[in-house]
């Protein structure tokens, strides 16, 4: 099937701004979306279940993929983009796609098993319900996080070994959480692993990989926040312009446990080191704050980065991930065993 014509015949405008709808804010791009689906390989006459229904433009390009034999499961926990997803499907006529209000987490068993599932959110780990879903020649890609902090993951593609799941290939990338109900905007805030929130004058967050270590009133991410929001040195990277997507990823394996992610009040992010009496991050727009010149993290930071440029920065085929069985209590009881991945890489 050429995946071109496919991509030409399905009616983005029509789903993206429809003039009875309006526009749809937070949605996915279209480039990312046909790059994700290329992975996918939906053949013809698949079982496919999409979660994250979004504008629909996605679950009706699964649906021209899947053909008129197959049958596309469209699932979201929002009951406004299911209810407009499902009204301009039928309005186009299409028959082969259903859109349901539920939680993705749990994929959807009556329609189960599908030779592909592909997710257009970042759950916590890889739920096992999916992993149960999928036929013994099935195929998942989803977004997953490489660290327990937001704005960290890779595209993953999966398929099955045995019965267990196993990367194909990843690729830089991310989606929004996942939540367990609807949020106006899941950008500003990310639902899960922020450990304090500066609210005035704009929302400001930080998450720590040492949370652990910190107390319940999260006084060290609290002081670290501040430090971030009122620096004493202000640098330009030399190295820039930066390649995000890769310096993201390359300091989770750089970094260990000091390694933070931060949104400052003008709504850039940073990544960088931290600690309760010291921070320093590099910025998007490549710019490096710290608490001091002579800043303990700005050491940190500095050592990574040379790190990560000797590296070549290196692109998303230079890690190795590994999918390893997770029964962590931290995450809610219903989701049972997931599975969570982590990096090594080839140094």
């Amino acid at each position: 099937m050429d995946l071109a014509v496919v991509f030409r015949a399905v009616p983005e405008h029509y789903y993206i701004h429809n003039e009875h709808r309006g526009e749809t804010l937070h949605r996915s791009a279209s480039e990312s979306i046909h790059r994700e689906l290329i992975a996918l390989d939906v053949v013809e006459g698949a079982r496919v279940l999409e979660i994250g229904t979004g504008t629909g433009y996605s679950g009706a390009l699964l649906a021209a993929l899947a053909g008129a034999s197959g049958r596309v499961t469209s699932i979201d926990i929002s009951e406004h983009l299911i209810s407009w997803a499902d009204r301009l499907h039928r309005q186009r006529g299409l028959t082969t796609i259903t859109c349901h209000v539920v939680d993705g987490m749990a994929g959807y068993p009556p329609h189960a098993p599908y030779q592909r599932l592909v997710a257009w959110c970042t759950p916590p780990r890889l739920p096992r319900a999916w992993v149960d879903q999928l036929t013994p020649d099935g195929r998942i890609v989803t977004c997953l996080p490489i660290a327990a902090q937001p704005s960290t993951t890779m595209i993953t593609t999966i398929s099955l070994s045995a019965g267990q799941p196993r990367v194909d290939a990843m690729t830089f990338g991310g989606y929004a959480q996942s939540t367990a109900s609807p949020v106006e905007d899941a950008l500003t805030v990310p639902g899960r692993w922020v450990d304090y929130i500066h609210q005035q004058p704009a929302p400001a967050w930080i998450s720590i990989g040492w949370r652990d270590r910190d107390d319940q009133q999260h006084t060290g991410a609290r002081a670290a926040l501040r430090l971030l929001l009122n620096p004493q040195h202000t640098e330009t990277y030399a190295g820039s312009p930066l390649d995000w997507l890769s310096w993201t990823a390359y300091s989770v394996v750089a970094a260990g446990d000091n390694r933070s992610v931060a949104a400052l009040h003008n709504g850039v992010r940073g990544i960088g080191h931290t600690t309760a009496s010291s921070a320093a991050m590099i910025l998007t727009n490549s710019t490096i704050i710290a608490d001091s010149p002579r800043s303990p993290s700005l050491a940190a930071l500095r050592s990574w980065l040379d790190r990560w440029e000797h590296a070549g920065r290196p692109a998303a085929t230079w890690y190795r991930p590994i999918l390893t069985p997770n029964d962590d209590d931290d995450l809610p009881p219903r989701l049972g065993s997931h599975y969570r991945s982590r990096n090594s890489a080839d140094r």
